[in-house]
């Protein structure tokens, strides 16, 4: 399976520590076990998915594209739950992505 990154989850993998990395990186390869394990978001994020993990006691959403075609992984982006999804439509207004 391919990996692509955005470069908005690349700046906020340069924010973790070491700690931190390693629980992304489980999470990411759950994702890859099972492209599906997110939710299926509607509306606007239409063929977005968003898996939920804890980093900490504190609840992290990773969004991202899967292209079965392809058999592409796109991580867009992650973050506390906190206008998550406010600025994940703000990131994938204008672009346009294969679902």
């Amino acid at each position: 399976m391919k990996i692509l990154v955005t470069n908005t989850f690349k700046r906020s993998m340069k924010k973790l520590h070491s700690s931190q990395q390693l629980k992304l990186d489980e999470a990411i390869r759950q994702i890859q076990n099972n492209p599906y394990i997110g939710g299926p978001k509607l509306g606007d994020l239409l063929g977005v998915h968003v898996y939920k993990f804890f980093i900490f006691n504190q609840l992290i959403l990773l969004a991202y594209l899967y292209n079965e075609q392809d058999n592409e992984l796109t991580l867009l982006a992650f973050a506390p739950h906190e206008n998550f999804y406010r600025d994940l439509k703000k990131q994938i207004k204008g672009r346009e992505y294969i679902f």
